[in-house]
């Protein structure tokens, strides 16, 4: 992948599911001898997870729900 002229790069999809990134998730990058990694805030993850669970309550069983998938 190239860095754009903001220094900006897309981080491949399967990465951000393997560490769980979703947009607005807080990362950083740490210099060590062998380059450089990027650190996902676990905290800040599990914060969002808490933050929109339930959020999709809604009083409709699950057939209600599949037929309003399928119209």
């Amino acid at each position: 992948m190239r860095v754009t002229q903001k220094g900006q790069v897309t981080i491949p999809l399967d990465v951000r599911r393997a560490l769980g990134i979703q947009p607005g998730s807080d990362v950083n990058f740490q210099l060590d001898e062998e380059g450089a990694r990027l650190i996902v805030d676990p905290d800040r993850a599990a914060a969002e997870i808490a933050r929109i669970r339930g959020a999709g309550d809604v009083a409709l069983t699950t057939d209600e729900i599949l037929a309003l998938t399928r119209r």
